[in-house]
């Protein structure tokens, strides 16, 4: 069971809305985000629920994200395995969102910082498909805006997504 969960993103205005903030985007459509507290802590946004989970948003920098993971997780003494990050994937097909334990980092630098780390990649995996650029750089790929078609599915892409990582949460 999960007691932190971490939703990847990079600060700033000019990434808000991008495909690689799509983590922090379904922060906001969980059915208890309203009731959240955030806070400035572990070089990151913070809040807990009632019921003891714990999430963070780090603000370092998806390339740093280890940063404030690892610092959360070593307050609170979580072990790999309860923790779960949120992140987008362009392995998978936009609308599509997939939780799985463990494996590959699938280049992704905010999971590879964050199990360098921990030293463990045993950590579990809510993945948000973005899809995979059809041209040009996967880098400037993420960094960008969802099309105006995607951003019209999006939230009832988000909406259903958060019902299964609540489902996935209280797993």
């Amino acid at each position: 069971m999960a007691r932190l969960a971490v939703f990847l993103g990079n600060p700033g205005p000019e990434y808000a809305r991008t495909r690689h903030n799509v983590a922090w985007i379904l922060a906001e459509h969980l059915s208890f985000s309203g009731s959240l507290v955030w806070q400035r802590k572990f070089k990151g946004m913070f809040a807990a629920t009632g019921g003891g989970l714990l999430l963070l948003k780090p603000e370092t920098f998806m390339n740093l994200s280890g940063e404030s993971v690892g610092a959360c997780a070593q307050f609170y003494r979580i072990a790999p395995h309860e923790l779960l990050v949120v992140h987008d994937d362009i392995e998978l097909q936009f609308g599509t969102a997939v939780a799985r334990a463990g494996g590959g980092l699938g280049g992704h630098n905010g999971l590879r910082d964050i199990a360098r780390v921990l030293g463990s990649r045993e950590f579990l995996r809510f993945r948000v498909g973005i899809s995979r650029p059809t041209r040009g750089d996967v880098a400037s790929y993420v960094l960008s805006r969802f099309t105006p078609e995607e951003e019209s599915e999006l939230p009832g892409f988000l909406e259903r997504a958060a019902a299964q990582l609540e489902a996935v949460l209280d797993e």
